[in-house]
């Protein structure tokens, strides 16, 4: 039996037949090497992606040269911005990067648009995709403003630390996930290494006391 990618992806599985049969005959498979970028400010949007694996990282880089994550886009998610971009004919305000390697299924703009007018299905996994992400945002617009840096630090620093308790990424990519600037992180981690939680060096990250860490996070959220 043939491989259908489109059963094999959960986000596509509950479309129609025939959605599912206009996919399959309009969209063309892409790999996408990390570090590829997908589009850049001023881009049109051309092609709406079904990702299949690997992330696709969507950041803002500022005037001043920091860049800010905004969101990520992997297996079972759409994208907001390409999606206001088609849905708008507005040209792309943030910069997509594949932050690994990437398989997709690309569906060019009129075939988008022709399946959004006849799909009530695939108008709604759309839409759907659209509405989560706004929360999504939302939720780390409001953790950005409330929650101190030190305490969104040592969650981050949690949650990326290998078996062997270390963090290889770069206190610049440690800033952009935050949305802060990278003296910032290099002073909290400073002061985290002072009271013996974490241990710096130039490979990285080395977490020395995660309860401790985790007592941080814990105390912020009671």
């Amino acid at each position: 039996m043939a491989f259908d990618w489109i059963e094999d992806v959960p986000l596509l599985r509950a479309l129609d037949e025939q959605t599912k049969a206009q996919l399959r005959e309009s969209a063309i498979r892409k790999q996408l090497p990390r570090g590829a970028v997908l589009f850049r400010p001023g881009d049109r949007c051309v092609l709406f992606p079904l990702i299949v694996s690997g992330t696709v990282r969507v950041q803002r880089v500022t005037e001043s040269g920091r860049e800010i994550v905004l969101y990520r886009v992997s297996t079972n998610e759409t994208c907001i911005l390409t999606t206001a971009s088609l849905l708008s004919d507005d040209a792309y305000a943030a910069e997509g990067v594949a932050e690994t390697d990437v398989v997709a299924y690309i569906v060019p703009a009129e075939r988008f648009a022709a399946l959004m007018n006849a799909s009530e299905t695939f108008r709604a996994l759309v839409f759907d995709g659209y509405s989560r992400r706004i929360a999504t945002l939302m939720s780390r617009i409001e953790e950005i403003v409330c929650t101190r840096i030190n305490v969104r630090l040592a969650e981050r620093l949690l949650a990326l630390r290998g078996p062997d308790n270390r963090i290889s990424v770069t206190q610049q990519s440690l800033a952009a996930d935050l949305g802060t600037a990278r003296e910032v992180i290099g002073r909290t981690l400073k002061n985290f290494e002072r009271s013996g939680w974490v241990k710096l060096s130039r490979g990285g990250t080395e977490i020395t006391d995660a309860t401790a860490l985790r007592a941080l996070c814990d105390a912020e959220r009671d």
